[in-house]
């Protein structure tokens, strides 16, 4: 069994055992930070609060933005581990922002060391007005390839939903 394999087993026994990542009742409406759709397993859960992200395997990333000062620390899910802990299969990711911006993600970008879904910046929880509380982020300064409009488009922040689609 590879590592995926096994990293995804887990992540299903434990849906099953954690509130939070239990599917639909174990979130409350108002506690939804993100939601999933689309081509994503049956049993996946859909709705996350900040409590079933953190349940994730978190990966830390130093880097730098176009938006921000200094290098700053982000901590979140690669998209990577967040595609196939819901068991999401398709060419791409629509990621939404809470002001219904929405960017097409190719799923090239959901690899280790790619993306970075980050719920906290520096340690703490990102308000909305603070580009939170969710954001993609690429390790810019890790990867030269990430420094361009490309990449700089896909950085969504205030995410609120990943839909992963088939790319017409």
């Amino acid at each position: 069994m590879s590592y995926r394999s096994t990293f995804v087993a887990t992540l299903s026994l434990l849906a099953t055992s954690l509130p939070g990542l239990a599917g639909e009742s174990a979130v409350t409406p108002d506690d939804v930070i993100l939601t999933i759709g689309g081509n994503i397993s049956p049993d996946a859960p859909t709705h996350f609060d900040i409590d079933a992200l953190k349940a994730l395997p978190a990966t830390v990333v130093e880097t730098s933005t176009v938006w921000t000062k200094g290098t700053l620390t982000f901590t979140g899910i690669e998209l990577v581990d967040l595609v196939e802990a819901v068991g999401g299969e398709g060419d791409a990711i629509l990621a939404t922002a809470l002001n219904d911006y929405a960017i097409e993600i190719p799923m090239e970008d959901a690899v280790e060391g790619g993306a970075l879904l980050a719920y906290l910046v520096d340690g703490k929880e990102m308000a909305v007005r603070e580009k939170g509380p969710l954001w993609i982020v690429y390790p810019f300064d890790d990867n030269p390839e990430y420094n361009g409009e490309k990449y700089y488009s896909r950085s969504i922040w205030q995410l609120a939903r990943i839909d992963i689609v088939d790319q017409e």
